[in-house]
């Protein structure tokens, strides 16, 4: 129906359309609305990486997942791993969004 994805969706729209007319450019919640029911990988200022399925957000970027994985970089190397059901996240910490990324454990370099 008509009921917004996220917080901002109605806020955003004006600046979205104005946006459009300006060159193209994709504006940053225009980007992150658009991730809405995906998967997303966030990495924070500190040791905490999350992977999971974004369900919604607000201007200041504190975000809603569901269906979370949780990685902590070990002090002895590698990351510790925690699965998570749901989780609100507080914008503030907020370093990197990767929009359908994985997260940080591949192949390569396996959980500790």
């Amino acid at each position: 129906g008509g009921e917004p994805t996220s917080l901002a969706e109605g806020r955003e729209s004006d600046s979205r359309m104005a946006a459009r007319g300006m060159g193209g450019q994709l504006l940053p919640l225009e980007l992150i609305d658009r991730c809405v029911g995906s998967k997303i990988w966030i990495i924070l200022k500190g040791d905490k990486e999350f992977v999971g399925t974004l369900r919604g957000f607000d201007d200041y970027v504190n975000m809603v997942l569901e269906e979370v994985t949780e990685y902590e970089v070990n002090p002895e190397g590698g990351y510790r791993v925690n699965k998570l059901e749901q989780i609100l996240l507080n914008g503030n910490n907020v370093c990197m969004l990767v929009p359908g990324g994985d997260g940080p454990i591949t192949a390569d370099a396996p959980a500790a």
